[in-house]
């Protein structure tokens, strides 16, 4: 059987996050990638200058298209512009009994530009939280759905982890990568367990669609069969390579993108 993950999420018109990150991603680890398109960014390196929102009666077709013909073994949810596009995403799930979901609550850019209407926080906290098997909130995400500040060390990471169990979600990985410390440490949660994954902080500033791509890499590894532990350190592992790899890029004048398919393309010989 070919393993396949479906993306919802927002298109990124720069190529670095949301459904193109997830597709380069599903791909470069040999995952077939379909997706459900939820919103048009207008998008760059530099920024987010414009937002189209899909209508959620479309986002809806879009599921119903895909899931009713493709055995799909994982999804990975992104970017959800408004509460309508959320409450159609949370009934596609139930109407398709989709179980394997993670999701990644994107709420703000690398650029620092808003993703998710204010009113729409709600919205996913009560619909979607308990609908996840894995929630990926970075430190601003978490504090956000808690209704707190962030937070950076590691007993009060684990904390809010757990508060987010408590809303419903099977497990929860806060991600560090918003610390200021020399690694770059993510926490597991789940209701009776807590995991660490660490990786040396990379200096760099190609960091666009880190968490897209993340999120999409622990989906990728559920899609082929792994457990949640094990998708999330070989995801962490190759998402670690792939930030490193970007410095051989040039792409763009902002925050660059990460190196997907730095394991297949060929070293760029500067010399």
């Amino acid at each position: 059987m070919t393993a396949i993950a479906v993306t919802i999420a927002g298109s990124d018109s720069g190529g670095g996050a949301g459904i193109q990150a997830d597709l380069k991603t599903f791909s470069a680890l040999g995952v077939y990638g379909a997706s459900v398109i939820t919103a048009l960014t207008a998008q760059n390196t530099r920024g987010v200058t414009g937002i189209h929102a899909v209508p959620p009666a479309f986002v809806r077709a879009q599921m119903d298209a895909v899931f009713s013909d493709l055995a799909v073994n994982a999804v990975k949810i992104g970017m959800l512009a408004d509460p309508g596009v959320i409450e159609a995403v949370a009934a596609g799930l139930d109407a398709w009994c989709l179980t394997q979901v993670v999701l990644d609550p994107v709420m703000v850019a690398a650029s620092g530009d808003p993703l998710l209407q204010p009113e729409a926080v709600e919205t996913l906290r009560t619909l979607l939280l308990p609908r996840a098997a894995l929630v990926t909130p970075n430190l601003p995400e978490a504090a956000r759905l808690l209704g707190t500040t962030p937070v950076t060390d590691p007993a009060s990471m684990a904390a809010q982890g757990r508060a987010i169990v408590e809303l419903g979600a099977r497990a929860v990985l806060v991600k560090g990568g918003h610390g200021d410390d020399h690694e770059s440490a993510d926490v597991l949660v789940t209701a009776d367990s807590v995991h660490w994954f660490t990786a040396p902080r990379h200096a760099t500033n190609n960091t666009h669609g880190t968490g897209c791509t993340l999120s999409s890499a622990i989906a990728a590894g559920l899609a082929r069969g792994d457990d949640l532990i094990t998708a999330v350190g070989n995801a962490k592992t190759w998402l670690t390579a792939a930030i490193v790899a970007a410095d051989s890029l040039a792409i763009g004048h902002g925050h660059g993108p990460v190196h997907h398919f730095h394991a297949l393309w060929p070293a760029r010989d500067d010399g």
